[in-house]
């Protein structure tokens, strides 16, 4: 008797051993997956019911714990509208055997209103008895903070730094992207250049001529006709790519635009009255020589400048696609 007491008291203290160890990986799980900023979920395929390993369903979108049912529809309802279709079939297509696994990049609903970004990852790990997915495993991780970066970099490699608009090479970019259509466009290109901006410069200083730059780009983009792209050139020179647009338009847009320099601008505590010099070529897309445009509406800015300045002067291009080189 005294053998088999000693036996028992033996395996209750290797069932505590071993609690203790598992309780300590489950530690160390955790502390590595939160570390991380990766959910581990398991979802019961038959009734959609989910279950999180290792932090409160919800939290990760801001919401407090028992504040979500732990369901697939729940998580439905919390996907972005413009990724839903995406992230469901892929989630739809791997149940039904037709990819290995599951896995997208997508955006959720956060509780505030904005969205996060996250990864998904799962397979099914177990069939029924039918070859029926049963249960299903996986990865959601949290990568808000390395797509806002990314989005940033993206930000300062195709926008000028002061104003937040294009940067020569973006523009002409989106100059390309306009002519891979195909159908006619009536379109626009439109030079803009702030009349005696040196004298700002000289007068005030560059820090008061900076704040100048961003008060003519806030009127472009606030007063801008839609499929609109505005860049800074350089300097005080602004260009405007208008899709889209007839020539009673265009003149709604510069008289707007001039109306605007009718005012005083308060500015380092003196007060401004800008000038802009406003040249528009029109044409037609597909027209691919963005140079021989620019120098069209750079030629007619020049124009308005010889004829007193703050100003607006027209010109038609007759160009089209180049043939291509033999």
């Amino acid at each position: 008797m005294d053998q088999h007491l000693k036996q028992l008291q033996r395996l209750e203290q290797e069932v505590a051993r071993l609690q203790r160890e598992n309780a300590r990986l489950n530690e160390k799980l955790t502390a590595a997956l939160d570390g991380t900023g990766l959910c581990l979920w398991e979802q019961h395929v038959p009734s959609g019911q989910l279950t999180i390993f290792n932090m409160e369903w919800g939290k990760m979108l801001g919401f407090q714990p028992q504040e979500l049912a732990a369901t697939v529809n729940t998580w439905k309802s919390k996907i972005h509208p413009e990724d839903y279709d995406y992230v469901v079939g892929a989630l739809e297509d791997h149940l039904a055997g037709k990819t290995e696994c599951y896995q997208v990049v997508h955006r959720m609903l956060h509780k505030s209103g904005r969205h996060n970004w996250v990864t998904d990852r799962g397979r099914v790990v177990e069939y029924d008895s039918q070859g029926r997915p049963l249960r299903m495993m996986g990865t959601h991780i949290d990568i808000t903070q390395e797509k806002r970066y990314e989005q940033q970099l993206a930000q300062l490699a195709s926008s000028d730094p002061l104003t937040g608009t294009l940067n020569r090479h973006k523009f002409e970019f989106e100059f390309e992207q306009l002519n891979q259509q195909h159908k006619p466009l009536q379109s626009a290109l439109v030079f803009i250049d702030i009349d005696n901006f040196k004298l700002v410069n000289d007068q005030f200083g560059h820090q008061c001529g900076d704040k100048v730059l961003i008060k003519v780009a806030d009127w472009l983009s606030e007063l801008a006709p839609p499929a609109t792209h505005i860049g800074r050139m350089g300097g005080d020179e602004f260009v405007m790519l208008v899709s889209h647009i007839n020539k009673r338009q265009l003149n709604d847009f510069t008289s707007a635009l001039l109306a605007r320099t009718e005012q005083l601008i308060q500015l380092e505590g003196a007060a401004l009255q800008l000038g802009l010099s406003i040249g528009v070529c029109q044409f037609v897309t597909p027209c691919d020589d963005f140079s021989a445009l620019y120098q069209l509406a750079d030629n007619a800015m020049y124009q308005v400048k010889k004829q007193g300045k703050n100003g607006v002067a027209f010109v038609q291009a007759n160009i089209t696609m180049r043939p291509p080189r033999r």
